[in-house]
């Protein structure tokens, strides 16, 4: 059975909590984000491989098929 991979992801700005949708790269990890409204410079939380899954509202591609993102 496919599992269906969601390519859209909500980041939520831990500083600001400004909200924004966003596609996830396929082919990469997104290491850093600014966010649109403070300008914060994010990066993964301990343990995450990516900003997605540190603060999306869906984990990055990779992950949702249970494999590695960034090795």
């Amino acid at each position: 059975m496919a599992t269906t991979i969601l390519l859209n992801s909500v980041i939520t700005c831990p500083d600001c909590g400004f909200r924004k949708e966003e596609e996830m790269p396929t082919d990469a990890c997104q290491y850093f984000y600014e966010c649109e409204s403070c300008k914060t410079h994010l990066k993964p939380l301990a343990g995450d491989c990516c900003v997605f899954c540190s603060y999306g509202t869906v984990k990055c591609p990779p992950i949702q098929q249970g494999t590695s993102c960034c090795s």
